[in-house]
This record gives structure tokens, sequence and C-alpha cells, in this order.
């Protein structure tokens, strides 16, 4: 059987996370009771668990080719080991179309301050590494031929919007999805007119002041091709998961059930370990309905 192509479009940062009692006020000292430092990202997240589903299976995931194009430092610099390692030792995940800066030694970070006592993140992000180009796009994308499916994480919609209409001319049969997560991005629902399926966070929902899930969907029906809602990368890596190995024998009810009750299992807990294996089991009971 040929290999189905997952082609995720993001930026993969590394995370360093700081739990404190409070947050602290400026000017002030404070000690952390726990430090973090792990790899971080809309797509490489959602890579990370969909390879866990994919692993589950009886084929191991064989069927399925994911690829990651994001800009990273140098090959070498020890910060892309670091990001490539954190996939496990048998990652399924293809690294050879990210964009290497060979010229940067220093990846792009996140950091993160979690309070114990109201349970909110506060987060700095700092990235020097120059965006993704739409000749870079290209010369990735097009390596990988036709019949794909890329999904963007939308984080330059100018960009983005050029790397889709450049999928639709080239390739026939690939099929696009992208997240429109962040409030007040501009150009983020012209994306969502040029996707088959557009993921829809809660908080870009609510600034466009829809009062449900519903609201948004019936609103948004008429800008993207065909809409399904979501917000985070472990939904997203679930309905991604029902959409290239569920297409026939789901429905689109069963597949946003199974990345739903995926989702509440990753909300209770910390990181991305471990999901693929709780995934199976939604897996069977959604095959069982």
């Amino acid at each position: 059987m040929k290999n189905q192509k997952l082609v995720c479009v993001g930026a993969c940062y590394v995370d360093t996370i700081l739990d404190v009692p409070q947050y602290p006020g400026e000017d002030s000292k404070l000690r952390a009771t726990n430090l973090q430092v792990r790899r971080g990202g809309n797509c490489p997240n959602t890579l990370e668990v969909l390879q866990q589903l994919l692993k589950e299976r009886n084929d191991g995931g064989r069927d399925i080719k994911p690829y990651l194009i994001s800009c990273l430092p140098s090959a070498d610099a020890p910060a892309t080991a670091t990001i490539v390692d954190s996939f496990g030792p048998e990652s399924l995940v293809d690294f050879t179309r990210c964009i290497f800066r060979e010229d940067q030694r220093q990846p792009a970070s996140s950091y993160i301050i979690r309070s114990e006592a109201t349970g909110s993140r506060t987060l700095v992000n700092y990235n020097d590494l120059p965006e993704m180009t739409i000749g870079e796009f290209v010369a990735a994308a097009d390596e990988l031929g036709d019949d794909a499916w890329f999904h963007f994480e939308g984080r330059i919609p100018e960009i983005t919007l050029q790397c889709i209409r450049h999928l639709r001319r080239s390739f026939s049969n690939t099929r696009v999805s992208v997240e429109v997560e962040k409030p007040g991005r501009e150009g983020l629902e012209d994306l969502a007119a040029e996707a088959d399926v557009v993921f829809y966070s809660r908080t870009w929902a609510e600034s466009k002041r829809y009062g449900s899930a519903q609201q948004c969907l019936s609103a948004q029906s008429g800008v993207g091709r065909k809409a399904t809602v979501g917000a985070g990368d472990t939904f997203i890596a679930g309905m991604l998961f029902g959409l290239l190995c569920h297409h026939e024998d789901w429905d689109t009810e069963k597949k946003v059930q199974f990345a739903v009750q995926l989702a509440t299992r990753k909300v209770q807990r910390d990181g991305f370990g471990g999901l693929g294996s709780l995934g199976l089991e939604r897996q069977e009971v959604a095959s069982s309905q």
C-alpha cells in the first residue's frame, strides 16, 4: 500500500516551564517549585501525539508518513538534536524537509510561568530564526509530490495563504487543514476559505463574539470548504488520525468524539507521553459503536 503523507507546517519551540506558588510581583524574587525544559510548538506537539496513535496500530503506522516543515537552527546545533531526539529513538517523523538556519545555534524559545495559586500561564516567546519564505516552502513541498495532507499552524497568514494557493495550483489531490487560533491575527479567515478542514480555537471564536461552538460553525460554514471545530494540539492529532486512518469506517461524529476524548485525557496529565495507548482504547470504543 502506498504511504499517505501528512505534512505539518509550523514553528518548533524549546519550552522552559517554571511552576511557582503565585505569580511574582514586579522587581521581586520567588523560588520555583519545579522546572521543566521540553520541546513545544503546535505542529510538533500534534505530531508527537499522532505518532503514538500510529504506533499503536497493528501495522505500526507504516502506511502514514508524517513530515515536519519548520525553521530550525543549524543541523549540527545541540538544540536541533534536542528537538529531534524529543520524538524518541524510533520516531516516525521525517525532519528532512525542515529549513535549517545554518548561521543560527539557538532555537525559538518559550518561557512559561505557571501559577499554582490561580492555574494561569504567562508566556514569553523569543525567536531569532528568520521565518520561512514561500520559496523555501515550495522547495520543500514539491519534493513530496501529490496526494499529501498539509496541515498549517497559520502563524503568518500572508505566507501561509501563498503556500496553500501554490499547493492548489500544483497538486490536484492535495488536502489542506489550518488552525484559526490567535484572536486579532489578520488574514486567518482567508486561510479558512482555502482549506478543506478548519480548526477554530475557542479564544478566536469568543473574540468574534460567538456565543457557542454551534454559532461559530454556522457563521463560518459559508467561509470554509468544510469546517471542523476544535482547540488544542491533541484534538488536532486525534482528528487528523481519524481523517487519515478512518476516513471510510468512521463518520464525522465518530472522528470528533475520538478527538475530544483524546484531548480530555490530555488535560488530565502533564506532557504528551502515553496518549497513544489511551487513544487506542478510544479508537476501539469508537469502532464498536
